[in-house]
């Protein structure tokens, strides 16, 4: 089972959080894009872009923020935060 957290922040409090969950046998890359989309369309928000440091983060952690600077349309809040609960 494949589990990834999303939570949106806004002035250090967490606003809201989904959680995707997976059971197939793809590649663990295949899965946190299928489950960031998904967190995306939870939240009614456009898929924000990996830039190098979310990936070198996430790469460290199994844990990245998405800021203002990663979306094309504005957000209201500080930052989406998505982090691999699971992995199996």
């Amino acid at each position: 089972m494949f589990r990834l957290w999303g939570k949106i922040w806004k002035d250090s409090r967490m606003v809201c959080d989904t959680v995707y969950e997976e059971e197939s046998e793809d590649t663990r890359t295949h899965k946190i894009f299928r489950g960031l989309e998904q967190i995306c369309a939870d939240f009614d928000l456009g898929k924000p872009i990996w830039l190098d440091m979310t990936v070198a983060e996430f790469q460290r952690h199994s844990k990245a923020r998405f800021y203002q600077d990663s979306f094309i349309e504005e957000i209201e809040f500080d930052y989406l935060e998505i982090q691999i609960l699971q992995e199996g």
